[in-house]
């Protein structure tokens, strides 16, 4: 019921405040009795207060927002005031303590994204796509390694990665990738961007420039579906692009392939999830005639099983 009547009562002053005839009804307080049609009287205390600390409208917002409202005394204290109740020694603990868990400690992760064989077209091969980080918030020395074998020419390359946070979910990231191919070795320079685009897809994406003068980029997208607390399904795309012809690796210019495919996993633990799937791959241009050209198919479906995992 007080509720109501602190209510009621400005609303009267609005009416009339905008020149209104309308008549004031006394509101009454059933519990006390006492006419509540009176304006409402400023205390002491509520006028000090307006006084000391004024509403903020438009016009101060700016000046309250730069600090100007903060009384000069607020920082003539001590530096760190509770030393004075306990022990200095055991407050800087506490605030180195505080600051590792607020962004400055380091932390490290292995994930093996991809640990699978894939069958189909009476061939089979296994790969893998494995990657780890150490660091803190800020910077980290990223690591990466991908490769095949078993079915054609086998392949590898690791890269060794400076990577640096430039958002929140973002890090951008260069340095060096080395493969290890059964037809020709190369070293290739890194930029690239690796991070999490909303909706929680997954993004990685990087130019390559080798040795050898070729320049080359691809791009990773992938999303995890959450059927049930253990069940995931993921999509995952890629594609490869290519600024010139590489015929030694099968590689022509412009888009090189595109990769498909849809992963079901069952995560036993968070750390540990068996997944089987289907993957589909089509390559394009100049790299579907070199295909061709040595007897390979240019289109191939595979059925893979695997298990990601990681700590």
């Amino acid at each position: 019921m007080l509720l109501s009547i602190s209510l009621a009562a400005p609303a009267v002053a609005q009416h009339e405040s905008h020149g209104t005839e309308t008549a004031r009804q006394p509101v009454t307080d059933q519990h006390s009795g006492h006419d509540m049609s009176t304006e409402p009287r400023e205390s002491h205390h509520d006028a000090e207060a307006h006084r000391t600390h004024p509403p903020v409208s438009t016009d101060n917002a700016a000046e309250l927002a730069e600090g100007a409202a903060t009384p000069p005394a607020a920082f003539s204290g001590p530096a760190h005031a509770a030393d004075l109740l306990f022990d200095p020694g055991e407050m800087a603990e506490a605030r180195e303590q505080l600051r590792l868990e607020q962004g400055g400690a380091t932390h490290d992760l292995i994930l093996a994204d991809q640990l699978e064989a894939s069958f189909g077209d009476g061939q089979e091969s296994y790969l893998w796509d494995v990657q780890g980080w150490y660091g803190g918030d800020i910077n980290k020395l990223w690591l990466k390694s991908e490769g095949d074998f078993g079915n054609g020419p086998d392949d590898a390359e690791l890269q060794a990665l400076y990577s640096r946070a430039i958002a929140p979910f973002f890090d951008i990231q260069t340095g060096v990738r080395r493969d290890f191919a059964s037809e020709q070795d190369r070293t290739h320079l890194v930029l690239g961007l690796q991070g999490l685009i909303p909706y929680a897809f997954e993004l990685d994406v990087a130019a390559f420039l080798s040795d050898e003068g070729e320049l080359t980029a691809r791009g990773e997208v992938e999303f995890d579906l959450q059927i049930t607390q253990r069940i995931l399904l993921q999509p995952r795309i890629e594609a490869t692009l290519a600024a010139q012809e590489m015929p030694e690796l099968g590689v022509g210019s412009g888009l090189g392939s595109v990769e498909t495919g849809i992963r079901l996993r069952y995560e036993i633990r968070r750390e540990f999830a068996p997944y089987v799937g289907i993957a589909w791959q089509h390559k394009y241009g100049g790299t579907a005639d070199l295909a061709r050209a040595a007897g390979e198919d240019s289109s191939t479906w595979q059925l893979v099983a695997g298990v990601r995992s990681w700590f």
